[in-house]
């Protein structure tokens, strides 16, 4: 069969890169044209190009080539070979037959016959790359001739410059004669040409251990494993090498200069003192108490003793403090807040598992140290998982000597995370929503953990479809947040996660400023009230979540009844109060409802009204009729869509 093509503009469009180089013609047509070890003939006459395949030849050969590929592949090399000298029989010429041959004698311990049949290979296709690799590693491997060995390799990159695998191999060779430099400048070639080849990264990590560079060394070590995309001997080969470097770098006792600079560089900043101290009653494997909010002098950096690598928990830390620093800068820190309401309505929904426990045989007091501990420690992973990706994320990045220290400590930290939600004794009877919860913020820590290091735990935590989806979610949302992070931005992140989990309810944030200042002289909060009614300019995501919910609701109730009447009385209510009456009303309303109101609740109470008791739809009407009267300009800042409701309010009032 002959191919024709003119040698023309539409040859370089359906062949584009021979547009850029002509001299390619030939070696390009005959890449693409080759099929298995068939090789067209071509020729160029003029402006035309002719492409020779012969058919028949490879029709009448292919299926005993597939057939002897198929056997080599499997290792059944006795009934291979017979297929394949036949097949070099019928047509010697072909180069990648004796380069087969070659291959299956070396495996099977014939090198001497191997190295004749890719020296015909050779003869045949002196670029054969891979019969030139071949050679080069049975005089490197079997013959212990690396000089020999190297012209081979040398050869097939000139053959094939975009060779990662023979300078890798190259490079082997180099570093078992010592000659290390040298052995580093061909693996950093072959990396240019592929760095997602673990083998030539695991190699970089040998050398840099050799040399003592103990940082390079996990560095490389951690790309070996990150491009392993198997679980082979190189991917055990390298996780065990990680391991065994991480703990040299931390042995050597250094991490506390990292941690001390840092240290240093926040007391500047925040004009406090940071005291670190050990302490083995914390619940978590470390913990910040911010001055202020803990009325210290100092700002009190815990840890427990004994945790691998603690200096990574205190860096950790630390960063907690620096993200605080700066949206206080910004004046959108927030607190986390958990108090006796959201426990008692933990116990509530927890209730079903004290049941269960007590027909077990549990006592009362251990039933309740359990709910107190899953209550806390769900409180911990609701506030710590978001936060904690952008804090391990910003060290990863920041501080390249801590990572050894990272290493180790988050996959400690993992693998408790894992024992947690799968140990068959608290899977038996901790709450299932609760016991989800918990694994899909787990699996959101491994996702980066997997990113970062590339050990891969996912599987291991047993996740069922829908908890893998919702933690890859929230991992992808962490993502659109990671690079351009503003200040408190992981509030956000925070609550949205709570609210798809349904935690929402057993805590609450609150603006800093307000929770600290405590706003509670009305005289003071008059002018503040009128600037800022409701609070509703604080920067603090869950109100505005949570205010955002409310309004959708309203839309889709239209035009609510309860609140007209409420408002109706509210008007008659306030006919007797003087301007400054109704306005010490709505401020006290305003400063009772910093945290929202909750509709459904019924036993809201003020001191401007005493022995009156409201329900949420019925407080929030008061407020907005007081505002309306007596701080008309406020209104809109309430965020309460009640125009309707308090016009048609106005003419209920009218008509009694």
């Amino acid at each position: 069969m002959q191919i024709i093509h003119k040698i023309d503009n539409f040859l370089f469009t359906i062949f584009p890169a021979l547009a850029k180089d002509h001299d390619s013609i030939i070696p390009t047509l005959e890449n693409y044209y080759t099929y298995g070890p068939f090789k067209p003939k071509i020729t160029i006459d003029d402006d035309i190009v002719k492409i020779d395949v012969d058919l028949p030849e490879i029709n009448s050969q292919d299926a005993d080539y597939k057939k002897m590929i198929d056997l080599s592949e499997k290792g059944k090399y006795t009934e291979a070979k017979p297929i394949l000298q036949k097949l070099i029989e019928k047509n010697p010429t072909i180069s990648e037959y004796h380069r087969i041959l070659g291959q299956i004698l070396s495996d099977q311990g014939d090198q001497e016959e191997a190295i004749n049949s890719l020296i015909d290979a050779l003869r045949w296709d002196s670029k054969n790359k891979w019969a030139l690799m071949m050679m080069g590693n049975i005089f490197a491997k079997y013959k212990d001739d690396t000089e020999t060995a190297l012209k081979y390799y040398n050869q097939a990159i000139v053959a094939n410059v975009q060779d990662h695998i023979s300078l890798t191999n190259i490079a082997f060779l180099l570093m078992k004669k010592n000659k290390n430099e040298e052995a580093k400048n061909y693996l950093w070639e072959a990396i240019k040409i592929n760095n997602q080849f673990p083998n030539t990264h695991f190699l970089l990590a040998i050398i840099a251990e050799i040399e003592n560079d103990l940082p390079s060394a996990f560095f490389s070590t951690v790309e070996a494993i990150k491009t392993n995309k198997n679980r082979d001997i190189l991917y055990e080969d390298s996780v065990k090498k990680a391991f065994e470097i991480a703990n040299r770098i931390v042995s050597l006792k250094q991490g506390a200069n990292i941690f001390r600079e840092y240290q240093h560089k926040l007391e500047s900043e925040t004009g406090v003192k940071i005291d670190i101290q050990q302490d083995s009653n914390i619940k978590t494997a470390a913990k910040i108490e911010i001055a202020e909010n803990y009325n210290h002098p100092t700002h009190v950096l815990k840890y427990k003793p004994g945790h691998p690598a603690v200096e990574h928990l205190i860096m950790h830390e630390l960063v907690h403090l620096d993200f605080i620093t700066q949206a206080r800068k910004e004046n959108s820190n927030l607190l986390f807040l958990s108090n006796q309401e959201h426990s008692k309505k933990f116990k509530k929904d927890f209730e079903a598992t004290s049941r269960k426990m007590k027909r077990a045989g549990y006592s009362e007091e251990t039933i309740n140290s359990f709910c107190e501990k899953i209550f806390v420690g769900t409180n911990l992973q609701i506030y710590n998982t978001p936060i904690d990706l952008f804090i391990e994320n910003f060290l990863y990045n920041e501080y390249p000597d801590l990572r050894a220290f990272q290493f180790l400590s988050l996959y400690r930290l993992i693998q408790e995370g894992l024992e947690a939600v799968t140990n068959k004794g608290v899977v038996e009877i901790a709450p299932k929503e609760i016991l989800s919860a918990s694994k899909i913020y787990n699996l959101v820590y491994g996702l980066q953990f997997k990113e970062l290091y590339g050990l891969d735990f996912i599987k291991d935590f047993k996740a069922s479809p829908s908890e893998l989806k919702l933690a890859h979610d929230f991992y992808n949302e962490y993502l659109q947040y990671r690079d351009d992070k503003e200040p408190a931005e992981e509030y956000e992140m925070l609550i949205h996660w709570a609210e798809d989990l349904k935690l929402d309810q057993y805590f609450e944030l609150s603006d800093e400023n307000d929770y600290l200042n405590n706003r509670t002289n009305i005289e003071n909060l008059l002018s503040s009230i009128e600037k800022d009614p409701y609070y509703m300019e604080s920067k603090d995501p869950y109100k505005k979540r949570q205010q955002e919910k409310f309004n959708k609701s309203q839309e889709d109730i239209g035009l609510n009844m309860a609140v007209v009447g409420h408002m109706a009385e509210a008007l008659i209510f306030f006919k007797t109060f003087s301007l400054n009456g109704i306005k010490r009303v709505a401020v006290e309303i305003a400063t009772l409802g910093t945290q929202g109101f909750n509709p459904a609740k019924t036993d809201y109470r003020i001191n401007s009204i005493p022995r009156k008791q409201f329900t949420g739809y019925q407080i929030l009407s008061y407020m907005y009729v007081s505002f309306a009267l007596a701080i008309p300009e406020g209104v809109d800042e309430l965020g309460l869509n009640y125009k309707n409701e308090y016009e048609m309010a106005k003419e209920m009032s009218d008509q009694k």
